[in-house]
């Protein structure tokens, strides 16, 4: 999951992640909510509650991008696998917050009408994140990667850190 994040930055070793968090998230609008609370939580359990407004505006944007755009329009409230995934990982310089969901459709930003009361969400990540990106991922919940299941995709946003 972490290959795509190099755009142009110096390399990170996988094996130096100081942090990381998951949180899996029900087909429900509701968890948008969950994401902040849990991305609240572990910010300040790693001493970054001084990002908690960026980085929850840009959680909060990629849960809801992925609630409305991938997951299917007759997924059942009590669906058994979890369709969106929120990952926290951090380095001593960086934060990566990654969303996973099941779609291959691959996000599209796009200018909203002044009026338009949505789709202004990759706008806001692109605004408020040093970097993010995406790309094709194992289908959630399959052990085996070579199997014919599906595959979804990752929707992550980078931060730097400052190196205190």
């Amino acid at each position: 999951m972490l290959e795509p994040l190099r755009q142009g930055l110096p390399p990170i070793d996988p094996s130096a992640v100081s942090g990381s968090a998951t949180c899996t998230l029900p087909a429900c609008y509701e968890a948008v909510g969950g994401a902040r609370r849990f991305t609240r939580k572990t910010l300040s359990s790693w001493g970054l509650d001084d990002r908690f407004d960026d980085v929850a505006l840009v959680v909060s944007e990629l849960v809801t991008n992925a609630l409305r755009h991938a997951l299917p329009g007759d997924s059942a409230p009590d669906f058994q696998e979890p369709l969106v995934r929120l990952h926290l990982m951090r380095w001593s310089s960086r934060l990566v917050c990654a969303v996973r969901d099941p779609s291959q459709e691959s996000p599209v930003a796009s200018e909203a009408a002044d009026s338009a009361e949505s789709g202004r969400g990759l706008f806001l990540v692109e605004s408020f994140s040093d970097s993010w990106g995406w790309h094709p991922s194992p289908a959630l919940g399959a052990e085996n990667l070579n199997s014919a299941a599906p595959r979804g995709k990752v929707v992550w946003a980078l931060f730097r850190l400052s190196d205190n």
